[in-house]
């Protein structure tokens, strides 16, 4: 599934501007990113610390509780021919029929040694090497192709080795080639992160604090969590999103509906939290408490039915999560908050800045 936003601005190759580290390396603390509010009156300019002031008592902030784990190895590619290439893979969950003591993770090949291109050239039955850990190439994941035509991202694979293992001993954070650095795997945790799982980080909250929480409670507005752990990013090859597990707990339900009833807002902290909450509605629009592995694309052409509002991060034209943000906040208000952060030389990727779109 090939998907692409059409409304938000097209940037040129020096644009737009990739935060190199987190906001605490640039001498920021984490709320104090810049926060883009976003209503159909109005594109504001402000910081993530004004958040409680955005809002109204009786809404409530729906949070992600994952944590991410280490998903990225250094590895060997080793050729159904012989040939062999020093790379970098990384790692998520995905529906599972392995056999007991296997592992059936996806993985993404990419060049080494900063990950700043995937490979696409590889093929079923090639083999990676990661310390002690074997992997071999099954079948590509969750489509047959890259939308680009030039191959396969996204793979399948066995393993039969200690990947768990080996990912406890030398895995790190799944990073990318704009980054100045490497940063421990602290900076990739939000504050509340929880249940591990996520193979990236669920970005959107990594702004929040606990002084910033406290003042959103003490204004009224609720704080409920659900859980999804994230997979791979599909932003460079304009995929869709791939099966992600998840769970909506009952008092997060409960308390959704009590708001909705009363005419609170519902606001997604991230389209992590979209997609969950979109995949624990019942056929009356309630939302119900929920667990397993989801499958729900949120696009204009299949809108949330519960989340109003959204804390986001910046995306690339061509992510998937361009289009849920369009779901949530229309085209119209989407391109005009692209715009003015095209304009201002916001930060983006998952140590840049936020956007409260608001409708």
């Amino acid at each position: 599934m090939s998907v692409t936003a059409a409304s938000v601005p097209r940037f040129q190759a020096s644009g737009p501007d990739f935060a190199p580290s987190p906001p605490e390396w640039r001498g920021l603390r984490r709320d104090e990113v810049r926060l883009l509010v976003a209503r159909p009156e109005e594109v504001r300019h402000s910081r993530f610390t004004t958040l409680p002031e955005q809002l109204s008592p009786g809404d409530v902030v729906v949070v992600n509780d994952s944590a991410t784990v280490p998903g990225e190895l250094d590895a060997e590619l080793v050729r159904s021919g012989g040939a062999r290439e020093a790379v970098v893979i990384h790692l998520a969950a995905a529906p599972s029929d392995a056999s007991p003591g296997e592992e059936n993770p996806v993985v993404e090949i990419r060049t080494a040694p900063d990950a700043a291109r995937a490979v696409l050239d590889a093929g079923v039955g090639d083999r990676l090497f990661a310390g002690s850990a074997e992997l071999t190439l099954l079948a590509a994941y969750p489509v047959e192709a890259s939308p680009t035509g030039a191959g396969n991202r996204l793979w399948r694979a066995r393993s039969r080795g200690p990947l768990t293992a080996e990912l406890a001993r030398a895995g790190r954070p799944i990073a990318y080639g704009y980054l100045d650095e490497r940063f421990p795997l602290s900076a990739y945790q939000t504050v509340f992160a929880t249940r591990p799982g996520s193979a990236e980080m669920p970005s959107a909250g990594r702004p929040f604090t606990t002084e910033l929480v406290t003042r959103l409670v003490t204004r009224g507005i609720g704080i409920a969590p659900i859980t999804l752990h994230t997979g791979l990013s599909s932003q460079e090859a304009g995929e869709g999103p791939q099966p992600e597990w998840f769970e909506v707990p009952e008092t997060t339900a409960r308390l959704l509906n009590s708001a909705r009833a009363a005419g609170g807002q519902i606001v997604a902290v991230g389209t992590t939290v979209t997609r969950a909450l979109e995949s624990a509605v019942d056929p009356s629009g309630l939302v119900v408490g929920r667990r397993g592995w989801t499958d729900r694309v949120i696009s204009p052409s299949a809108p949330p039915q519960v989340v109003t509002g959204l804390v986001t991060g910046w995306h690339d034209p061509q992510a998937s999560h361009l289009l849920l943000v369009e779901a949530v906040a229309g085209a119209d208000l989407t391109r005009r908050a692209y715009d003015a952060a095209a304009r201002g030389g916001y930060l983006w990727h998952e140590f840049g800045d936020s956007c409260l779109f608001l409708r």
